[in-house]
This record gives C-alpha cells, sequence and structure tokens, in this order.
C-alpha cells in the first residue's frame, strides 16, 4: 500500500503551504481550485487565504514543471528542477500549429513580458500586436518559462496571469548547472513523497527517460542523504495505521492530486472496476474519497455544497468531518 504519511495526507501539524509543496518536490496546478483544495487534504490549519499568500509572496511559484504541466514548486527548488522540465521541443511545435512562427519568438515574448508585472492573457495579446491568439499566446509564455523567463502570476478577476520572471522573483530562472546533482536531488525528493515506488515510476511522474529516472535513483542512492529534521521516512505500513477507535483514515482528495498522479500505476489504491468512474477520459480526473490508503469513492463540490458518492459500502463516519472543513477551506 502506498504511503499516505509520506504524502502528508495525514495531515501533520507545523506545516505551511511552502512546507507542503517542498515535501510533494512538486504539485500538480493545471487547476488553481483543485491545487488548493490539495493543500487542505495535507494540512487541518492551512487556509486557502494560507496559500495564496504563499504564492504572493512568491515562496511558492506557479510554473511548467514534471511532465510539462502546470505544478506549484518551492522557489528555492526551481534551479534543479528547471534544468530536468525546460525542454521546448513540444511547445515549438504546438507554436507552429498556432501558425505562430519566425526566429524571434523567444525576443518576442520577452519584451511582451518585460516591466509589465503580471498581464492576463487579453492584455498580453494586445502588446504581442497580432503576432500570436488563443492558445498561441499561451505557448509563447510556456516558451518563455522553459528558458527561465516566464511564470504564471496569480490570477486577477478570475483570469490567469503571465509575468515575467525578472519581474515577479527578481531575476530569470538559473538552471543548475550540475545535471548529476539536479538528478539526485529529483530522485532524492521523489523518494522521500513517493513510497514505496521505483525507477518507473519516477520515470512516468516527471517525464524524464527510464534511463534518466534509473541514473537519478542510482545517483540518490549514491548520495545517501540523512532528512532533514521533519522529514523522516515512515514505512507504508505505519502510515496506514488510524488512531486508536478513530477507524481508517479518511480524506477527500481533489482532482489531479499527487496520490493517483505520482506513480506509474494506480492499480494498488483503485480497483480496475472503478478505475472508469474516476478516470471517465477526456483528460478528466474525478476528486476521489480516500479511505486508508485505497479509493473508495468519488465527490463533487457545488460551490462550497459537497456530494459524496462512495463505490459501495458506507464510508466511515469521519467524511462528514472532511466534508466541513472542506467547507471550512472554501468558505
Amino acid at each position: 500500500m502506498r504511503s499516505v504519511e509520506a504524502q502528508l495526507l495525514h495531515r501533520p501539524p507545523g506545516h505551511d503551504a511552502g512546507d507542503v509543496v517542498r515535501r510533494l518536490a512538486a504539485m500538480q496546478a493545471q487547476d488553481i481550485p483543485s491545487a488548493y483544495l490539495a493543500f487542505r487534504a495535507r494540512s487541518a490549519t492551512l487556509a486557502r487565504a494560507d496559500v495564496e499568500a504563499a504564492w504572493q509572496a512568491r515562496e511558492i511559484v506557479r510554473t511548467w514543471g514534471p511532465r510539462g504541466t502546470l505544478h506549484f514548486t518551492h522557489v528555492d527548488d526551481l534551479p534543479w528542477l528547471h534544468a530536468l522540465t525546460r525542454r521546448d521541443t513540444g511547445t515549438l511545435r504546438r507554436l507552429a500549429q498556432e501558425g505562430v512562427t519566425g526566429d524571434d519568438l523567444l525576443p518576442l515574448i520577452d519584451r511582451a513580458l518585460a516591466g509589465q508585472g503580471p498581464l492576463t492573457k487579453t492584455e498580453l495579446t494586445e502588446r504581442l500586436a497580432g503576432r500570436a491568439h488563443g492558445q498561441g499566446v499561451v505557448h509563447l509564455v510556456a516558451l518563455a518559462a522553459h528558458h527561465g523567463l516566464a511564470v504564471l502570476g496569480p490570477p486577477r478577476g478570475g483570469k490567469p496571469t503571465y509575468v515575467h520572471a525578472a519581474d515577479w522573483l527578481g531575476a530569470p530562472i538559473a538552471a543548475e548547472r550540475d545535471r548529476e546533482r539536479a538528478l539526485a536531488e529529483l530522485a532524492l525528493r521523489y523518494r522521500r513523497a513517493h513510497q514505496p515506488s521505483e525507477p518507473e515510476d519516477l520515470a512516468a511522474w516527471s517525464g524524464l527517460s527510464l534511463g534518466d529516472a534509473r541514473t537519478a535513483w542510482r545517483l540518490a542512492a549514491a548520495v545517501q542523504k540523512r532528512p532533514a529534521a521533519g522529514d523522516s521516512e515512515p514505512s507504508a505500513a505505519a502510515s496506514e495505521s488510524p488512531a486508536a477507535g478513530r477507524g481508517p483514515m479518511v480524506r477527500l482528495a481533489p482532482a489531479f492530486d499527487e496520490y493517483l498522479l505520482g506513480w506509474q500505476s494506480r492499480d494498488p489504491i483503485l480497483a480496475a472496476e472503478h478505475a472508469r468512474t474516476v478516470f471517465p477520459g477526456g483528460g478528466v480526473l474525478r476528486p476521489v474519497i480516500i479511505v486508508g490508503g485505497e479509493i473508495k469513492g468519488v465527490w463533487s463540490r457545488k460551490g462550497a455544497e459537497v456530494t459524496v458518492t462512495p463505490f459501495a459500502e458506507p464510508v466511515p463516519g469521519s467524511l462528514d468531518d472532511e466534508i466541513e472543513d472542506v467547507r471550512r477551506f472554501l468558505s
């Protein structure tokens, strides 16, 4: 069974938003409301305002990360993570498909973003003066991000914003030059948050080749780095032990949660007959009910109203506490 403690789903005290992101190495954030709820699932005290404040304070940063997908990353981890995820081949292909071409694309988006602070897509489209529209604008920002020149700012008026890294972070993101050091750090951090796991899992999560993942695994083993205080690595068995008299741990995890996306296979935690309920297709991933480390149902929300749909057997009474906590977090 996967360790819910390694994923912080047992909600240990004393972790702020930056601590949670650092522990997980990166947190998927393609959908901001779901990303916020991933923090709630890992902390009994964090409020949505705390996560937003950490973002505004530049402690956590939203940018393209593992698998080329938007993630929250701790600002201190950007150099080594950027060194391993800064491939622009796919982005250049998407730009060509959108009709955005030329040998000046990087200087173009650099000039459009520099010194402007966070811009909405509409504002950025105006500054690009007809060179890109629609998704072409977003792919241009992704190109800049792959070169350390852009990140995503907090939403404004419900719209995502894009900002030059020098404006937001004080300087462009400088990639770690020692690739082996970056690989070792990746494997160390991944293994700490994903127990048990193998190089194949790291490759699936990171988007690196299996060869690179195996190299990272070997380098991490050679480092033999001791966990820092508070970063001990519990066994999977220990993580599933419920508090005395309280039954198994119950957690409402959001769509795109790392507990589902962090490994190559979901078979150990999700019965095959329920897989289509959680992953109906079309890129949809439903929020799930985790009971004792296994997926036992799905849930949804409309505003602060929560609807739970267990697969079969009734979920323990602590589910009511989770529902109330989701409401607390969203209020």
